[in-house]
């Protein structure tokens, strides 16, 4: 809806029906300006130009104009004009020694520059909307209103019907584990947690002093009957468990699985932590523990994993029924509060539709990776599972997991041994981060090092003479 017009040095193509008009003039520069089209430094056409050249009202260019300003595309001189803003020049990342480090579980980075530029408009939209009381002011300790309601909705495609009331702000997925592990166990009590285990719930039952122990996995994760047996002899306080792409083993319970887990549960009266870190990866997630047992699962949502690793904010679903202010004293204990910055950033990803937007961007930059992997590696000695971005890889004899960390690490890999997550007895495997590399590329390389240096023998390497 554009009459072409040579006085004027930019002119997008807009239509009707690509929605409110401002915000279409606004896209389309956006577009311009990432596929070079427009560069730092360009001018606008005047409003009142773009508006006549365009056959619409003066007021919607500048609406589009000021929308523009807001994310950060353009700038105005007095006197002079609009011109498209100068991006300032990325942080250097620093230099590492040899290949990548595949030890941390990531998110992949993705390149979609339109999206990014989304999450720091958000950000600094946060100015305007709530000022400077959101840098100078404390709040609950379980989470402002707004920040609750944005939880339950972010929440809601996975538990239905989950109220602002029974949801509660805390720092991350580990403040959560903090605060739940010391209401529910005392010292010398006993938990129950899947025979391989997520590292942290292992550093919070040995500050608090608090037992772990080992319920055995199979390739589906969690074995109902080795709980049934634990409840029966170790008189358990509490289960930890991570149902969907576990952390490490990448394994997802099935739902028959899940509906038992929770029946044994019911019958001995164990709570369960459910640790949610991956559910909102999957395109169509099983249901969660929470939404099968809503009376006795703690549920912890965490944003690290599925939206951004900075953002130290977890979403805790306390069971129907239960005292929230229970957890929330034991998150005034354990850390006095979210940060409300953090929080308000996350809520407003949540209610504009950004931080669904980076789950999306997360699986197709995660489904290329899975590709690359399962490409490289071999099927027989990988764990994988197409939504997630770690796998768990069965070393071949006569490796062991030191031998093969130890090697790769002098090629400049490293990755995580078994013995991090083993309540038992460590299998002779090692985790491999997909998302920690910078780029495909990167990840590439990596993981032809690793299938290589599995195709040899240990006793090749050796400089003893």
């Amino acid at each position: 809806m554009a009459k072409t017009d040579s006085k004027i040095a930019w002119c997008p193509t807009i239509r009707k029906a690509d929605g409110p008009l401002y915000l279409a003039i606004t896209d389309a520069l956006s577009a311009d300006i990432i596929s070079g089209k427009l560069v730092a430094g360009d001018r606008l056409p005047p409003q009142r130009a773009l508006a006549e050249a365009l056959e619409i009202d003066f007021t919607t260019v500048s609406r589009a104009y000021a929308e523009a300003s807001k994310r950060g595309l353009v700038e105005g001189k007095v006197g002079q004009g609009t011109y498209v803003r100068k991006k300032h020049s990325a942080a250097r990342r620093p230099v590492r020694s040899g290949l990548v480090d595949m030890s941390m579980n990531l998110p992949p980075r993705f390149d979609e520059a339109e999206l990014v530029s989304r999450m720091w408009e958000g950000i600094r939209n946060l100015e305007t909307s709530d000022g400077i009381d959101l840098l100078m002011r404390y709040q609950e300790a379980g989470g402002a209103r707004r920040d609750r309601e944005a939880g339950a909705l972010w929440l809601s495609s996975r538990l239905d019907g989950v109220t602002p009331d029974r949801v509660l702000i805390c720092p991350g997925a580990q403040g959560a584990l903090l605060a739940l592990v010391g209401i529910l166990a005392a010292p010398g009590e006993t938990i129950l947690a899947e025979a391989l285990t997520y590292p942290g719930i292992r550093s919070v039952a040995a500050h608090l002093r608090v037992n772990l122990a080992a319920v055995a996995m199979d390739e589906e994760g969690l074995i109902p009957e080795s709980f049934e047996h634990a409840c029966l002899n170790t008189k358990p306080k509490v289960l930890y468990c991570t149902p969907t792409l576990q952390n490490p083993t990448t394994a997802t319970l099935p739902t028959a699985r899940r509906h038992a887990i929770v029946d044994i549960a019911r019958r001995y009266q164990v709570p369960i932590i459910e640790d949610d870190a991956y559910g909102a990866l999957p395109v169509t997630p099983l249901p969660p523990l929470a939404s099968l047992a809503p009376e006795l699962v703690y549920h912890i949502a965490g944003l690290a994993k599925c939206v951004a690793p900075a953002l130290r904010i977890a979403y805790l679903v306390a069971p129907e029924g239960s005292a929230t202010s229970t957890v929330n004293n034991a998150i005034r204990a354990t850390a006095s509060m979210a940060s409300p910055l953090t929080a308000a950033i996350a809520s407003h990803w949540i209610e504009y539709g950004i931080a669904e937007a980076v789950v999306a961007a997360i699986r197709r930059e995660t489904a290329a990776r899975q590709s690359i992997a399962t490409r490289i590696l071999p099927a027989r000695n990988v764990s994988l599972d197409p939504q997630g971005f770690h796998a768990w890889l069965a070393l071949p004899p006569p490796w062991t997991r030191a031998e093969f960390s130890l090697r790769l690490r002098s090629e400049g890999i490293s990755v995580v041994a078994s013995d991090a997550f083993a309540l038992g007895t460590a299998p002779e495997a090692v985790r491999l981060g997909l998302g920690a590399p910078d780029s495909r590329e990167d990840l590439s390389k990596s993981l032809q090092v690793v299938a290589d240096l599995l195709g040899q023998s240990p006793a090749a390497f050796s400089m003893v003479v």
